[in-house]
């Protein structure tokens, strides 16, 4: 399914396309490659095969006069979104990119009548443990998994009036 274009101050954010499956890849290699010495390897979203999570149409980016600034992984589950990535490039990293893909994934959740979208970080990421907490998510969990100290969050949001559950 192709994602309508959301435009916001200074980039769009839209479905990803096959042609841009590099420019994201390389984008998430850039994004992570400042936590390798903390973990100790490379982030698990450095290995994920964004060919196929393209083709699925679970990539979603945020592009700026054709430049890719941000990339969002979301899958869907029973009664939940899983936000699997975020990421921004370094050069856009504290513009409000992350922010704005984060508040995408809300919404969509919203547009699907789910009740809430959840995460997992890297305990050693901790600029984004403290982000999501600022943005209003519950760490729910910690524990080893593939390989990686994970910790767990997850935020109940609204869903729109026209499609509340009673």
């Amino acid at each position: 399914m192709t994602l309508p274009v959301v435009l916001l101050p200074g980039f769009e954010i839209r479905s990803a396309r096959a042609d841009e499956v590099d420019a994201i890849q390389g984008l998430v290699r850039g994004a992570y490659a400042i936590y390798i010495p903390r973990i100790g390897q490379e982030p698990a979203p450095t290995r994920a095969d964004y060919e196929a999570l393209v083709h699925d149409g679970a990539v979603t980016v945020a592009v700026e006069r054709s430049t890719i600034l941000g990339v969002l992984v979301l899958r869907l589950h029973s009664d939940e979104l899983l936000l699997e990535n975020v990421a921004v490039a370094p050069a856009a990293q504290r513009g409000g990119v992350g922010r704005a893909l984060i508040a995408f994934a809300e919404q969509r959740a919203r547009e699907l009548n789910l009740r809430k979208v959840t995460l997992y970080t890297n305990a050693q990421m901790t600029e984004n443990l403290a982000l999501y907490r600022r943005l209003g998510y519950a760490e729910v969990g910690r524990r080893r998994e593939d390989g990686f100290d994970r910790v767990f969050f997850e935020k109940t949001v609204d869903a729109p009036p026209s499609c509340a559950r009673p």
